[in-house]
């Protein structure tokens, strides 16, 4: 639809607040929070757009919003965002007219990605401690993407990797006994409880003050073992 330069503006500064919030939420590992404020700002991708190309001469190779959740959607199952990107690329087809890259295969793309990460998903589960360089040889396909769906959820704290002759073992980090480290977010001091400790506001030993506690990631490596 036709926008005044007022009216593209705004959608302009919405869609950066928003996605300042993103970034946020991925600094902190929460993933899914990030998701849910990508899709808030796809209200204003129309707007931001025609505000870029008429004033700013900017072209698009994708959009940061979508792209966020391509890649975090199929990692943590969650379908119902992958298929509201598909509603907004056939409802506001301009979005993906006007940029370079074919964002409906991307969407095809992800599609693929989350049902081979539910795949391993379900060999973890029935397989605890599952040897990393073996999971080619346990599922098939490519062993790149494997280790990429691995390091991508160490990242995320959804599975720890622990080296182990020249791979790792892999184990879910979803038990809610599991001891885990925890940052304060009013006076960033750590500390170490089981994971269910901190799915509630808690008060902080150092600082006294009644807190939400972020649950760490682990160090992603960054060799090439398989």
């Amino acid at each position: 639809m036709a926008m005044t330069k007022a009216e593209m503006a705004s959608h302009r500064g919405e869609y950066q607040l928003l996605m300042a919030k993103v970034r946020s939420a991925q600094q902190e590992g929460l993933y899914s929070d990030a998701v849910k404020l990508a899709l808030l700002s796809w209200e204003h991708i129309d707007g931001m757009m025609q505000h870029a190309r008429k004033y700013e001469d900017r072209e698009f190779g994708s959009i940061d919003a979508i792209d966020v959740v391509l890649k975090y959607a199929p990692l943590l199952f969650d379908f119902q965002s992958l298929r509201a990107l598909e509603t907004l690329l056939k409802n506001e087809r301009r979005i993906e007219r006007d940029t370079s890259e074919n964002l409906t295969d991307n969407l095809a793309t992800a599609r693929a990605l989350m049902w081979d990460a539910h795949r391993l998903w379900d060999h973890l589960e029935q397989h605890p401690d599952a040897r990393q360089d073996e999971l080619r040889t346990m599922l098939g396909g490519d062993q790149d993407r494997w280790r990429s769906l691995a390091e991508a959820w160490d990242k995320m704290c959804l599975v720890r990797r622990t080296p182990e002759a020249n791979s790792y073992r892999l184990t879910l980090c979803t038990h809610l006994d599991e001891v885990v480290a925890a940052k304060c977010c009013s006076c960033g001091t750590v500390a170490k409880a089981p994971k269910a400790t901190f799915l509630e506001n808690l008060t902080c030993a150092a600082c006294g003050n009644m807190s939400v506690f972020v649950i760490l990631c682990n160090a992603v490596a960054t060799d090439t073992k398989e």
